[in-house]
C-alpha cells in the first residue's frame, strides 16, 4: 500500500497535471463525491490510470471485466442469504458475489455451489465486494455483521460496475414482485378486525396507566406485552404466538414502516389518536432469534407540564438554576439518560425567561411540548436536517436564546459555543452521568478547555425516583433507618456541605408495601433529583487550567455542590421516597440495602 494520496501519486506518475488537481478540488466542494470521481467527471485523467494509482493506494485488486457475473440471480443470492437489502446495496453502489477461496480470477460461484455454503460453512467461500466506495465504513460494518468469511475488495472500471449495479436493480424488482404476495397477506392480517381490536386495547391501557414505553417481544411459544411505567418495566399480558404477525404487521401499517421487512431494524414515526388523545408514536423494531422485538414511545401532544416545585427542584439546586438561567448569554448543559426529564427541566427554564423581550427559538427532536411565543423547529435526520445545521440556520434569524435538544457531535458543539460565546444564551442537553462530567464530554468532543470555561455558566444533572404511595408507604425498620444513617454520615466525610436547613425536620424514612391504589407497586408517580454548579470562581479556573474531575469536584463542593445521590438522600428522609429507590436507580451504596427485600419485608409487616 502507498500511503500518499491519490492526487500526488496521480501527479508523480504524470497520469494529471497540478491544475487538474486544483480543478477537481473545487469540483469536490460543490459536489460530494469522490476525488477520482472528480477527477474523471472533469477529463482529467484516464480510468485506466486512475485504478492503477487507487489499486497502489489501497492495495485493492482491480476486478478482470471477464469475471463479472452476468446471471441476475447470482446477485441476489449472496445479499439473500446474508439478509442484506437489494436496494440498500443498490444506493451504496456496492454488488456482491461468492467465489472460491484464494480464487484469483473472483469468478462467481453458481448452482450447486452456492446452495452447500450453509451447511459448507464460511470457509467454503469468499465474498467479492464491487463498490462504488469500497471503504465505505458503513458497507464494511454491515458486511462484517453479515458475513465471518473472507472478504475481498476489488476495484473496477465504473462501466462494469454500472451494468451491475442495474443487473442488481432488474434482480430487485424481481423480489420484490415475487415478494407481493406475502405482502399483501401481513396488510389483510393487519387491517382485520380482531388484531386492530387488540392493539387499540393495548393503547389505551398504556395511556390509562400512564406508561411511556410499550414493549412487545415475541419468544418461542408466546410473544409478551410489557408496559413501562415511572421508569419500570412490568409485564401486562402474554399472547399466543400466532397472532404475533399480525400484531406487528398492524403496528408497522399504524407507524409508516415497512411491513415486508423483517430482517433488518426500522424505525417509524406518526401522529396516532387514542382513546381521545393525540400521540406521537416512535416505534423501534429490532429482529431477534424469535421474530422482531417492538419498542413504541409515547408522546402525549397535549399534557400539562409539571411544575419545578413538583419535579422537586428545591433548595440549593433551585437556586443555583434559578441564577444560571437568567445570565445573559453562556452554554447551560441538563444531562441525564433518555427519559430523566431533562427536556421538562429545559422547557420550565424556558417559560420562566420568556418575557416577550428576547427571541426564543428551540430545535428539537421531537417537540414534545408547544410552547407560546417560541418558534420550535423539528430535527429531521432522515433528510439531512441534523441539530447542527438546524443551528446554523436558527443563527440567522436572530435569536435571544436557542435551545439544542441535543448536543451529539463535534460539530453542534463547536456552534453551540461559538454561539454562547457571541452573546446568545444557548441551553441543551448531553449524555453523561454526573453534571460535573459534562465538562470531559465536551473536551471530548474536541472543544479546547478555555473556550469551555468561557462559555459554560451552569450544569445540571437529573434522574426520575419513583414516589412512594402515600396510601400504603410505612416507616422504616431500624436496620433500614440505621442504613441511610450510615449513607449519610459517609456524605459529611466526603466534604459534603449540606444546607443549612437540610435537618432541621425529624427524619420520616419510609418504605413501600403495596395496596390497590398503587397496583400493589408500593409507588405512584414520580419525583427528580438533581445536581447543580454554577460555573463561576474556583470552577471556572480549574476548567481553565484544565484540571481533573477531582480538583473542578472539589472547587464545585466549595461552592455547596450536591450529587444526585445526597439529593436522594435528603428527599428520601423527608418521606417523599425511600432508601431503596434511590439506591436503584443511583446506586452508591446499593450493596448495604436489597429493595426487593425491603419491599417485601414491608409488605410482610403490613
Amino acid at each position: 500500500m502507498d500511503r500518499r494520496r491519490i492526487g500526488e501519486l496521480l501527479l508523480d506518475a504524470g497520469a494529471v497535471a497540478a491544475a487538474d488537481i486544483d480543478q477537481a478540488l473545487a469540483y469536490q466542494r460543490e459536489t460530494p463525491v469522490l476525488f477520482g470521481q472528480a477527477l474523471l467527471r472533469l477529463g482529467a485523467v484516464a480510468e485506466e490510470r486512475l485504478l492503477a494509482a487507487l489499486s497502489a493506494q489501497l492495495g485493492l485488486p482491480v476486478l478482470p471485466p471477464a469475471a463479472l457475473p452476468r446471471e441476475e440471480a447470482l446477485y441476489a443470492a449472496a445479499p439473500a442469504a446474508l439478509g442484506l437489502p437489494l436496494r440498500w446495496l443498490s444506493e451504496k453502489g456496492a454488488v456482491l458475489w461468492w467465489c472460491a477461496p484464494g480464487d484469483a480470477g473472483f469468478t462467481a460461484l453458481t448452482g450447486e455451489a452456492v446452495a452447500a455454503l450453509p451447511a459448507a460453512g464460511a470457509a467454503a467461500a469468499d465474498l467479492v465486494v464491487l463498490a462504488r466506495n469500497p471503504l465505505d465504513p458503513g458497507l464494511l460494518e454491515r458486511l462484517g455483521g453479515a458475513w465471518s468469511g473472507e472478504t475481498r475488495l476489488v476495484l473496477g472500471p465504473n462501466r462494469l460496475l454500472e451494468s451491475a449495479l442495474a443487473r442488481l436493480q432488474s434482480a430487485g424488482a424481481r423480489t420484490r414482485e415475487s415478494a407481493l404476495t406475502d405482502v399483501e397477506r401481513l396488510r389483510e392480517m393487519a387491517e382485520e378486525a380482531p388484531v386492530i381490536d387488540f392493539v387499540n386495547a393495548v393503547f389505551e391501557d398504556a395511556l390509562r396507566d400512564g406508561a411511556s414505553d410499550i414493549h412487545i417481544e415475541p419468544f418461542e411459544h408466546e410473544f409478551q406485552v410489557r408496559f413501562r411505567v415511572d421508569g419500570v418495566l412490568r409485564q401486562v399480558q402474554t399472547q399466543p404466538k400466532s397472532r404475533f404477525d399480525a400484531v406487528a404487521s398492524r403496528i408497522k401499517l399504524v407507524s409508516a414502516m415497512d411491513i415486508a421487512e423483517r430482517r433488518l431494524p426500522q424505525d417509524g414515526r406518526q401522529t396516532v389518536r387514542f382513546a381521545g388523545q393525540d400521540i406521537d408514536l416512535r416505534v423501534s423494531s429490532l429482529p431477534g432469534a424469535w421474530g422482531e422485538s417492538l419498542v413504541l414511545r409515547l408522546l402525549r401532544k397535549r399534557q400539562e407540564l409539571p411544575s419545578l416545585d413538583g419535579l422537586g427542584l428545591a433548595g440549593p439546586q433551585r437556586r443555583v438554576f434559578d441564577r444560571i438561567i437568567r445570565e445573559p448569554n453562556g452554554v447551560i448543559l441538563v444531562t441525564g439518560p433518555t427519559g430523566s426529564g431533562k427536556s421538562t427541566t429545559l422547557y420550565r427554564a424556558l417559560e420562566l425567561i420568556n418575557d416577550g423581550q428576547r427571541k426564543i427559538i428551540t430545535i428539537e427532536d421531537p417537540v414534545e411540548y408547544d410552547m407560546d411565543g417560541v418558534t420550535q423547529v423539528q430535527a429531521r435526520a432522515d433528510i439531512g436536517y441534523d441539530f447542527a445545521r438546524g443551528l446554523r440556520a436558527i443563527l440567522r434569524q436572530d435569536p435571544d436564546v436557542i435551545m439544542i435538544g441535543e448536543i451529539r457531535d463535534t460539530e453542534t458543539a463547536r456552534i453551540a459555543i461559538q454561539s454562547a460565546l457571541t452573546g446568545h444564551l444557548v441551553f441543551s442537553t448531553l449524555h453523561t452521568n454526573t453534571a460535573l462530567g459534562a465538562i470531559e464530554r465536551l473536551t471530548d468532543l474536541g472543544v479546547e478547555p478555555f473556550l469551555v470555561s468561557a462559555s459554560l455558566r451552569g450544569l445540571i444533572a437529573q434522574r426520575l425516583l419513583r414516589r412512594l404511595c402515600f396510601e400504603c408507604a410505612v416507616p422504616a425498620p431500624a436496620d433500614e433507618v440505621a442504613t441511610a444513617d450510615r449513607l449519610i454520615a459517609a456524605a459529611r466525610e466526603r466534604g459534603v456541605l449540606w444546607p443549612d436547613d437540610a435537618f432541621d425536620s425529624p427524619a420520616n424514612w419510609r418504605v413501600a408495601r403495596g395496596c390497590d391504589a398503587c397496583r400493589g407497586q408500593g409507588y405512584t408517580g414520580r419525583i427528580a433529583v438533581y445536581e447543580a454548579a454554577a460555573v463561576d470562581g474556583g470552577v471556572k479556573e480549574a476548567i481553565a487550567h484544565a484540571a481533573g474531575q477531582e480538583a473542578i469536584l472539589d472547587a464545585a463542593r466549595k461552592a455547596g455542590y450536591l450529587s444526585m445521590l445526597e439529593d436522594g438522600l435528603l428527599k428520601a428522609r423527608t418521606g417523599v421516597t425511600s432508601v431503596a429507590e434511590v439506591m436503584r436507580v443511583l446506586g452508591g451504596g446499593a450493596d448495604e440495602i436489597e429493595a426487593p427485600a425491603a419491599l417485601q419485608a414491608a409488605r410482610g409487616r403490613g
